[in-house]
């Protein structure tokens, strides 16, 4: 199973991005201890040192169902700003979501075209005078690489699809957080009376409470599991 979650501040200020950040180091303790494997796949750093507006990982494990299930949603922390101290407000959110509902882009090199030309710029008598370098296009987003960095041609293919695949994905992603922003923007107001998790203080690992409901409801599904596998 293969999941892909968004971290992000939303349209909060700067404190959230912090919370963000924050959140991302106790969630990854989180995922180690529970031995899921994932990758991040991108982030959008804050506009401080320090601070993150979102971050989107893979999460590949049959048990992410129960793992997330304490997660998705509203976040908030309760403290003091530590970037405007005169500020009254004291409970921070950002939220957790899943990226669904949306296609996988699957990357495929038999859609590259690819395309030989000189070599642009100085480097040497037999740069310009042979056509190693190359530019990759992707036929189904039109996206395209140009890459000059070796006097081997096959190297600058190989570059070429390394950079094309990495400038395609990201595009994806990114048009995935476009989509995420706009869902956490429409329902933040309602979410914000309902968090799954509250943090407060500097050290969120030792000032992390979980909602009591989120426990019973984990607490009933394992009793249901555990009756079922008594049943067979």
């Amino acid at each position: 199973m293969e999941k892909l979650i968004q971290i992000t501040a939303g349209k909060g200020p700067l404190e959230c991005q912090w919370v963000v950040a924050k959140v991302l180091k106790v969630f990854l303790e989180e995922i180690k201890n529970n031995n899921i494997p994932y990758e991040i796949i991108h982030r959008e750093n804050g506009d401080e040192n320090l601070t993150l507006k979102s971050v989107t990982l893979l999460l590949k494990s049959k048990e992410l169902e129960d793992f997330l299930e304490s997660w998705l949603g509203s976040i908030c922390w309760n403290g003091k700003s530590t970037f405007r101290k005169l500020h009254k407000r004291s409970n921070w959110f950002i939220g957790i979501f899943e990226l669904e509902g949306l296609e996988k882009v699957s990357f495929q090199e038999k859609d590259i075209r690819f395309q030989t030309v000189r070599s642009q710029g100085s480097g040497g008598q037999n740069v310009n005078k042979v056509n190693t370098a190359v530019r990759a296009i992707y036929i189904p987003t039109g996206q395209s690489i140009f890459v000059q960095d070796s006097r081997s041609q096959l190297e600058n293919k190989k570059l070429s699809v390394e950079r094309l695949k990495a400038k395609v994905l990201e595009q994806n992603i990114i048009q995935l957080q476009k989509r995420m922003q706009e869902t956490w923007n429409n329902h933040l107001n309602v979410q914000r009376g309902n968090p799954v998790r509250i943090f407060s203080g500097t050290d969120f690992k030792k000032n992390y409470q979980e909602k009591s409901f989120s426990k019973q409801r984990r607490h009933l599904k394992n009793e249901l599991k555990n009756y079922r596998n008594d049943l067979n």
